[in-house]
């Protein structure tokens, strides 16, 4: 008797395009994936904060797309095929587990925690090979998408098991190496499966997947700051901290706002590789950005308005919001037309970006308060000039319309 027709648990994985009905919200295993990931960043932030040099920076970034990675190959996965029976669950049950693994190697990343989190990463590309595996095994329609995409992930498998076993600084190139590989089996020109006519994930759940995610990387900065501020104590700290402390929050909130009035949620205008790959990348860079940018603001209850800002704070502060205010632009470029796009306009981001630039310039010369407030006028900026202005046009193009009736 076939009860894969009576209840989900029991319906086996398919492309959304063969699926008799399917819809693009995120499911609820997804959302638990999530939580493992907000670990990992909350660790990540806790590493550059106290490895704010260029070659900590460094580290913190590669460990970020190597992490970020992990989320987005299931999330594609996930987009690509409905699935939802028990056994896809208790396979992504243990790749929660890897990323576990993986969270807790990152404060002895540059010693022992190296071989966990090489092994814990290659556990989780076998699981992947694992998924795409079991698809081949269903749908005969099937067999070559899944096929080249399990071969692919087994390959990066083995090099990061590898990697974990080699001595220094060979580990790291070999890691490096299936990074590469992975990658360029993606998007390399004629035989990366980004080319294949069935690589065609469900928009509309992709871009809730990178709107979740962006809330949950920016709410890594709200962690920061309560986090600080209580290690500090609320009672030893006066009222221009506080200040600077609202400050930081409510910045966080903006960087919330303008994604998801300009970007959030927004599908690609097409199909084509170049937009998907332009589309993915961007909202990885936006995503790292952002978690620089909570690691600067935690600097906000350190700091009263005379004194000046911690320069390494300032630096991956001012950068991180410029390359933020750039990504925007660039994730605008590449989906469908909005109606905020109208007054959100790229001379309105580079606006912001200058203002960052001014503001790092600036900020080893003036106390916190003024240095805040250039900053702040960057980030503010963004919101303001396209209310302001979409208010303006608005408002008279409605009193045209009722002039004409």
């Amino acid at each position: 008797m076939d009860i894969s027709k009576k209840h989900p648990l029991w319906r086996k994985p398919k492309h959304h395009l063969d699926a008799e009905a399917s819809n693009e919200h995120v499911h609820w295993i997804e959302l638990f994936y999530d939580l493992a990931h907000v670990v990992s960043i909350f660790v990540l932030g806790n590493y550059l904060s106290h490895h704010l040099g260029l070659s900590g920076f460094a580290v913190f970034a590669a460990l970020f797309i190597i992490i970020w990675f992990a989320w987005f190959d299931l999330s594609l996965f996930n987009s690509i095929y409905i699935s939802t029976d028990v056994q896809h669950r208790y396979i992504m049950a243990v790749q929660i587990v890897t990323i576990m693994i993986m969270s807790s190697s990152i404060v002895h990343i540059d010693g022992a925690g190296w071989k966990y989190f090489a092994i814990g990463y290659a556990i989780n590309r076998a699981i992947m090979s694992l998924l795409y595996f079991r698809v081949k095994t269903l749908e005969e329609v099937e067999v070559c998408l899944p096929t080249r995409m399990s071969r692919n992930f087994a390959l990066g498998s083995v090099m990061f098991m590898v990697s974990a076993f080699l001595p220094a600084p060979y580990n790291y190139f070999m890691f490096a190496a299936g990074m590469m590989v992975v990658a360029g089996l993606y998007i390399a020109p004629k035989f990366g499966v980004l080319y294949s006519g069935r690589f065609l994930p469900r928009f509309g759940h992709m871009a809730e997947r990178f709107a979740l995610l962006l809330l949950i990387v920016a709410g890594e900065g709200f962690f920061k700051l309560v986090i600080t501020l209580a290690e500090k104590g609320i009672d030893n700290v006066v009222g221009d901290v506080f200040v600077n402390y609202a400050f930081g929050g409510l910045s966080i909130f903006l960087l919330c706002w303008i994604y998801f009035d300009f970007v959030g949620n927004g599908k690609p205008r097409d199909s084509q590789p170049k937009t998907l790959v332009k589309w993915t990348l961007a909202h990885l860079v936006l995503m790292l950005s952002s978690v620089t940018i909570g690691v600067a603001l935690s600097a906000e209850v350190k700091v009263a308005f005379v004194d000046q800002y911690p320069s390494k704070y300032a630096v991956i502060g001012c950068l991180g919001l410029a390359s933020y205010l750039y990504c925007l632009l660039k994730i605008q470029d590449v989906i469908e037309i909005r109606t905020a796009h109208r007054f959100a306009t790229a001379k309105v981001r580079y606006v912001g970006i200058a203002l960052c630039f001014v503001t790092l310039a600036i900020v080893n010369f003036v106390p916190s308060i003024i240095s805040n407030g250039m900053w702040g006028l960057a980030l503010f900026s963004q919101i303001f000039i396209p209310v302001r202005t979409a208010f303006r046009t608005l408002t008279e193009e409605a009193k045209k319309e009722s002039h004409d009736e």
